[in-house]
């Protein structure tokens, strides 16, 4: 088992191990390997350890199991490349070529493997490979990833979630599944039994406010007309040393735009917004020259359409041309922060004021509120 979600690599090899072994390991019948090496002779040892464990017949008789647990020379790196590490890992693919005794079976799991080597090449033939690699936030789609794989795991305990609930959470909780794990077994205690529908309420009580949320939570503030909020976030990131180019990037303009396309779309479209499913079923069933303007996803599967949904509800509370005036507005305050001697802090917070004065004040949260 490879991959670069180390987390759930560790959770299905254990889950396996106690497979093959019964769940029954007395220290002598089975042999795990611990596959952290410091340098090139420590990755050396550990693959000649492995041969002979390999090689070893158990004391009793009966089945064997010899688990390589966590190997980190097999990718490209200093150790990966050295020739000692080399000599050892090509001695441990010619002991598994030649076929290991009856009885004996080999669980492999990495850190990362190098899949331009031999012996990459020998475990794709020779073995069954699982690989779990964290999704990939550099792509458009990851919060759709993120948030099937919250469902599915979700569904595993019997928790299901809002659809507020569960966009909140993913950008929370973000990619990595062990993190996500925590999290949901955090919400299933705090249920119990009664409960199983997570609520917006209840990820804003449980899930951490991490470094990273933070920018959602900023974009979060201004889409719900909290400007008091979306300051104080702002000046704590000022305060940690983050850029104000960098804030208003991350956390300003890509909110300022997906409203404005959510608020296009629903006076254009009148697709509903109570459900992801319908919302997004609706967007990608268009004519391709309706959606052509849309922001599409990078494999070219369809629009990219949770950052909208998320802009859709809280869309509804502005109007079209006062967007299109915050547009205008974000714009050039971008160019202030580059290109003027301006106090940073002030353009953000006077574009802060601008966007939430756009906004029908009927609809306004009550300031201070993390929702």
């Amino acid at each position: 088992m490879v991959g670069t979600d180390e987390g759930l690599v560790r959770e299905k090899a254990l889950k396996l191990y106690n497979e093959l072994t019964g769940g029954v390991d007395d220290g002598f019948t089975h042999e795990t390997i611990d596959g952290i090496a410091d340098n090139s002779e420590s990755a050396f040892e550990i693959c000649s350890a492995t041969v002979q464990s390999l090689q070893t017949i158990p004391m009793f008789g009966g089945d064997k199991v010899v688990w390589l647990r966590n190997a980190n020379f097999l990718g490209d790196n200093v150790t990966g490349r050295s020739k000692r590490t080399e000599e050892g890992v090509e001695g441990l693919r010619s002991t598994l070529e030649k076929g290991l005794p009856d009885g004996v079976r080999f669980l492999l799991t990495a850190q990362g493997i190098d899949k331009r080597r031999a012996f990459w090449k020998f475990i794709q033939k020779a073995a069954e490979v699982q690989a779990y690699d964290r999704i990939d936030t550099n792509r458009d789609d990851w919060q759709d990833q993120v948030a099937a794989m919250v469902t599915r795991r979700a569904a595993e305990m019997g928790l299901e979630f809002e659809a507020d609930a569960l966009a909140v959470f993913v950008l929370l909780a973000g990619e990595q599944s062990q993190q996500i794990g925590n999290e949901l077994e955090k919400l299933d205690l705090y249920l119990g039994n009664e409960r199983r529908t997570v609520t917006e309420a209840d990820v804003d009580i449980l899930v951490p406010l991490s470094r990273a949320a933070v920018v959602f939570e900023i974009g979060k503030a201004l889409q719900n007309g909290n400007a008091a909020r979306a300051i104080q976030l702002i000046d704590q990131q000022l305060e940690a040393d983050e850029s104000a180019i960098g804030i208003m990037r991350a956390s300003i303009i890509g909110v300022v735009r997906n409203l404005f396309m959510a608020r296009l779309i629903l006076e254009k479209f009148k697709v509903p917004t109570g459900n992801y499913q319908s919302f997004a079923g609706a967007l990608n069933r268009l004519p391709e020259n309706e959606r052509a303007w849309l922001p599409q996803k990078k494999d070219g599967s369809g629009v990219n359409v949770f950052p909208i949904f998320l802009a859709a509800k809280s869309a509804a509370s502005f109007d079209l041309a006062g967007l299109q005036g915050v547009m205008e507005a974000t714009l050039k305050a971008d160019e202030a922060l580059v290109t003027s001697g301006l106090d940073h802090r002030l353009v953000l917070h006077r574009l802060v004021v601008q966007i939430a004065s756009v906004r029908k004040k009927s609809n306004r949260r009550v300031a201070g509120s993390r929702r």
